[in-house]
């Protein structure tokens, strides 16, 4: 990376509104996180309401990350040519509350399933205009302090989500879940229109690599959906038929490995398009250039990581919550709670921490803070497991996720100049956003395979259990992903094949919650390839991030 010379960050008088939108711009991609969790909480509801298939409850959970991940470096060049206010924030939360109102009015899992793509839209559009409206507007240590707000905020929301969606669906319907979104839509669009200034790139080339947005789009899309229905259809040999719209995938190998293959080949191209385009000078979506800056490249790599871990456990919580234990929603909403007070608690000290120990011990710790949390709820999921225990492992889990995430995202970005910073913020998201689908693919696929060999082999022993009857109990506790449990007991002859599945559905958490820790500590390990960073540095680093030879260009 050519050295930048030091110059001083633009003066605070340069944007006097930029505090004034903080509190928008933080509250306008909270509301994804806050979605996101509601989502997880109310998921067992949704497969018992509307009749859900195990497949269907891994889509609507993760077809969000798929879309949100595929369009999150498209709209963030969008936002760098023609504005991140007009075109992404005001567009893109528009979209989210169309979309959590088609959400809420559900009564299929294709609906529900659709209505949580749009939301991927929206967020898409909403999450790289924050961020990179952050990294323009705010330099120095004042951009530490942004960073922290920011994270801040979203931790306040992730834990407002599972006490609010638990408590709509307990009293109310799960309905509510969706549509409380439409009060934060609101606040957010008057915030932006009035306090939001709009900034952009003034010098980037102002046209779209149509061919790389659709290279990345498919690639993607094909991708995370061969890690998701991979148990449904077949790894190799195809289980079942896949049929779109009145075509029908009937041949012998499954649509999978061909899905796989496709979307690895069509990165590939992306790859060596975007590559091309940069040698001839042409417009790129993706400049590859960034690749090249070392905290980046490592810091994607480990956030990657990260969030495959992460977002893999949060699918399998609730549901062996609900599922084994007999957690209502609420009572599950109020669990998870725990883990957004450990991420509140530890916010307030993250600038000092970073001051004192840097930006990349602190992502380090924050790290090893969750493995130990993640492994020690693994080993304690039980069907006596007590609810303290657990919401102390949570409470430890929550307080690494308050080091770690605002401090990787600030460590990612500490040597990308502001001119980039939407494509830099964009492709940072990605990595995120595909790390999560790609956790609760994976991690999602084995819960629902453990969870079928345990209760296959548990059954085995249930006297007088009709072999027609044991293929039916594996269907239900399977197809539910375990969020059927709790109703086996109350079907004639029910309660044997219910004290069958919930060890089941302990064996398969416990799997899953103890593969998420070790995924989680090689996120730790790529932390080893970040370059060293002393802390005295870090805000003369910040400050060099941002420089630009006509700050004031970056504002309208």
């Amino acid at each position: 990376m050519t050295e930048v010379p030091h110059l001083p960050a633009a003066p605070p008088a340069l944007n006097p509104q930029r505090w004034k939108a903080m509190p928008i711009i933080a509250l306008a991609v909270s509301t994804i996180i806050m979605d996101a969790t509601i989502v997880a909480v109310v998921l067992p509801v949704l497969i018992r309401d509307i009749n859900l298939t195990a497949s269907d409850a891994e889509w609507i959970d993760s077809v969000y990350a798929p879309v949100f991940a595929s369009l999150l470096i498209t709209v963030g060049r969008i936002g760098d040519i023609f504005g991140r206010r007009r075109r992404l924030l005001v567009v893109g939360i528009a979209i989210f509350g169309f979309a959590s109102v088609l959400a809420a009015m559900s009564y299929s899992g294709t609906t529900l399933k659709a209505g949580r793509l749009l939301q991927g839209v929206g967020g898409a559009m909403i999450l790289p205009a924050t961020l990179s409206t952050v990294n323009a507007l705010f330099h120095g240590c004042e951009r530490g302090i942004a960073f922290a707000i920011w994270s801040l905020t979203i931790g306040g929301m992730a834990a407002v989500g599972p006490v609010v969606g638990g408590w709509l669906t307990t009293s109310f319907t799960w309905r509510w879940a969706f549509l409380i979104n439409i009060l934060i839509v609101l606040i957010v669009l008057v915030g932006t229109l009035l306090w939001v200034p709009e900034t952009k790139d003034e010098h980037v080339e102002r046209r779209v690599d149509l061919l790389g947005v659709a290279l990345s789009i498919v690639g993607l899309g094909c991708v995370v959906f061969a890690l998701i229905e991979g148990a449904r259809y077949g790894w190799w040999a195809a289980l079942e038929p896949l049929t779109i719209n009145g075509f029908s995938w009937t041949w012998f190998i499954s649509p999978v490995p061909v899905s796989m293959v496709f979307g690895m080949l069509m990165l590939t191209v992306f790859v060596v398009v975007e590559r091309a385009k940069a040698r001839a000078g042409s417009p790129a979506l993706l400049d590859l250039s960034l690749l090249g800056i070392r905290s980046f490249r490592c810091g994607a790599i480990a956030a990657l990581i990260v969030a495959l871990g992460e977002f893999g456990m949060l699918f399998a919580l609730p549901l062996f919550l609900q599922g084994a234990l007999g957690y209502t929603a609420l009572q599950t909403g109020w669990l998870i709670l725990a883990l957004a007070v450990g991420t509140f608690l530890i916010s307030g000290g993250i600038p000092q921490l970073t001051q004192r120990l840097g930006g990349r011990s602190v992502v380090r710790i924050g790290l090893l803070l969750e493995a130990v949390a993640i492994t020690g709820l693994g080993f304690t999921i039980s069907l006596t497991a007590s609810g303290g225990v657990l919401a102390a492992r949570l409470f430890l889990y929550g307080a690494g996720v308050g080091m770690a995430t605002a401090q990787l995202t600030s460590v990612i970005l500490i040597d990308v100049p502001v001119a980039q910073s939407g494509q830099a913020s964009g492709l940072q998201s990605t990595v995120r956003q595909l790390g999560a689908a790609l956790g609760m693919a994976v991690l999602g696929t084995l819960l629902v395979t453990t969870l079928g060999v345990a209760t296959a082999h548990n059954l085995s022993s249930v006297p007088g259990l009709s072999e027609p009857a044991r293929e039916l109990a594996m269907a239900i506790v399977s197809g539910s992903a375990g969020a059927a449990v709790p109703e086996l007991g109350a079907i004639p002859g029910g309660r044997p094949v219910q004290a069958a599945a919930e060890p089941a559905m302990v064996t398969a958490a416990r799997t899953t919650t103890l593969s998420a820790a070790a995924i989680i500590l090689l996120g730790l390990l790529a932390t080893i390839a970040l370059p060293p960073m002393k802390p005295q540095d870090e805000e003369s680093q910040s400050e060099v991030a941002v420089v630009r030879p006509r700050p004031e260009a970056a504002l309208e």
